[in-house]
């Protein structure tokens, strides 16, 4: 399997004071470059750079925090808004089968940036976990990151 793209992930150095992307990429001009595909006045949604599934999307509030009870109820708006909003563009563009939509609280969760909580949405398709998946532990994604972006920016 050749994805010469996650090395840059395998080699990141992950602490506490590389800053937090989900504060840093909506902060810049460039959402294309940011691969944030829209904003709310207190969230937004970008692609996972590394993602289980082509479309992998990612919805956060602007706000750094990693307590879901600390939001207020205009940012759970805001994000419950853009997971709908995800998810529909998601099926136009896409037509998978379901879906995984959910957020992993705190490091032994799963959470990859525990300081910053956000939502997984991660298209599913039948058949799409295979021998590969199961005895290699390995995805196989059949499209570019920057191709995903392409397709599905301008049904948000």
């Amino acid at each position: 399997m050749w994805s010469p793209w996650r090395n840059e992930y395998i080699q990141a150095q992950h602490g506490p004071d590389e800053g937090c992307i989900f504060c840093d990429k909506p902060a810049g001009e460039d959402d294309e470059a940011a691969q944030i595909l829209a904003r709310a006045e207190r969230a937004f949604v970008m692609l996972n750079a590394y993602p289980y599934n082509p479309g992998h999307l990612m919805v956060a509030p602007f706000r750094h925090t990693g307590t879901l009870e600390d939001l207020a109820p205009e940012e759970l708006a805001d994000a419950s808004t853009l997971l709908q909003r995800s998810v529909r563009a998601l099926k136009e563009a896409s037509r998978p089968d379901g879906f995984n939509v959910g957020m992993n609280l705190g490091l032994v969760a799963g959470a990859g940036i525990p300081g910053h909580l956000h939502w997984h949405v991660v298209p599913r398709w039948s058949g799409d976990t295979n021998f590969v998946t199961v005895l290699g532990e390995t995805r196989v994604l059949p499209e570019l990151l920057a191709e995903t972006y392409s397709k599905l920016k301008p049904l948000f």
